[in-house]
C-alpha cells in the first residue's frame, strides 16, 4: 500500500468495530464517527483536511460527546429547559413583590381535591436566592444535557415525575410543614443525566463526563433542606430515585 493511500478501516469507539472511514456514524451500533463523509479526489484519496469547525463553548459539568447519540440535533436549543427555568424566574419576581401570595403557590396542611394543583406550582415557587440559584442552575444545566440527547418530552417527565411528584410525596407525609421549590426535579434530572456514566464505570470502561462536578451538586441539593426549610428532603430524595429509575432504560435504550 502506498503512503498517500486512504486507510482501510477506522475503529469505532463505542463498539470496537472496523468500519470504512468514509461513513458518518457505525453500521453496528449507530455511534455518530465524524460530522460528514470526507470528500474523495478520482484516485479515491481523501482530500485536503476543512478547516476545522468551530465549537460551541460546554458546560464544566460533562460536555455531551459529539457522536454520542445517533442523529442527535447538537445546535438544537432546548426549549422545554429553557421554559421550565424562564416559568420558575418569573414566580420567584412576582414573589419577591408579594411574598404574602407563597401560600397560594406552596404546599402546606393536607393534599386534598381541592389544592392538588399545588404539586405543580410549588415546584416554580421560591422563597430563598439561594435555594433558587443552586436548584435552576442544576436544571437548566443538566436538562439542556438531557435534552440534547432524548428531547424536550423527557425533560418535562423528569420535572414532573421529580420535582412534581416529589412534592406530592412530602406533602403527603409531612402535611404540616410548608413546601416548595424543584430540589427533587434537579435531582431527578441529575440522577437521569449520571446513569449512562455510572454503568460505563462499573463495566470498566472510560467516560468523559464530570461524574464528580454532578456528585457534587447533587449533595448540594440533598442538603438544602439543612439551610433552606421549605425545601423537603423527602421531595428531593423522591426526585433522585425517580431520576435513577428513569434513566436506567434510557441509558439501555440509547445502547441498544
Amino acid at each position: 500500500m502506498s503512503s498517500g493511500a486512504p486507510d482501510l478501516f477506522v475503529i469505532c469507539k463505542s463498539c470496537g468495530s472496523e468500519v470504512s472511514p468514509y461513513i458518518t456514524e457505525c453500521p453496528y451500533c449507530g455511534n455518530r464517527l465524524r460530522k460528514r463523509a470526507p470528500k474523495l479526489d478520482r484516485a479515491g484519496r481523501p482530500k485536503d483536511k476543512p478547516r476545522k469547525a468551530r465549537r460551541a463553548p460546554s458546560p464544566s459539568l460533562g460536555p455531551l460527546k459529539r457522536g454520542e447519540i445517533p442523529g442527535i440535533r447538537v445546535d438544537a436549543r432546548p426549549y422545554a429547559t429553557i421554559a421550565l427555568v424562564a416559568a420558575s424566574l418569573v414566580m420567584l419576581v412576582y414573589l419577591r413583590a408579594d411574598p404574602q401570595r407563597l401560600l397560594d403557590f406552596s404546599v402546606f396542611l393536607q393534599l386534598d381535591s381541592s389544592n392538588w394543583w399545588h404539586v405543580v406550582t410549588a415546584a416554580f415557587a421560591y422563597q430563598s436566592s439561594g435555594y433558587a440559584f443552586v436548584t435552576l442552575f442544576a436544571i437548566a444545566l443538566f436538562g439542556w444535557l438531557i435534552e440534547r440527547r432524548h428531547g424536550p418530552l423527557v425533560v418535562v417527565a423528569l420535572f414532573l415525575l421529580g420535582g412534581c411528584g416529589g412534592l406530592a410525596v412530602a406533602g403527603l407525609a409531612e402535611p404540616s410543614y410548608l413546601t416548595h421549590g424543584a430540589n427533587g426535579a434537579a435531582l431527578a434530572l441529575v440522577a437521569a443525566w449520571a446513569v449512562p456514566d455510572l454503568l460505563d464505570v462499573r463495566a470498566g470502561r472510560e467516560i468523559e463526563g464530570d461524574l464528580l462536578g454532578a456528585a457534587v451538586l447533587a449533595v448540594l441539593l440533598l442538603l438544602m433542606p439543612v439551610a433552606v426549610r421549605e425545601a423537603s428532603a423527602l421531595a428531593g430524595a423522591t426526585g433522585l430515585v425517580v431520576g435513577l429509575l428513569v434513566g436506567l432504560p434510557l441509558a439501555r435504550s440509547v445502547r441498544r
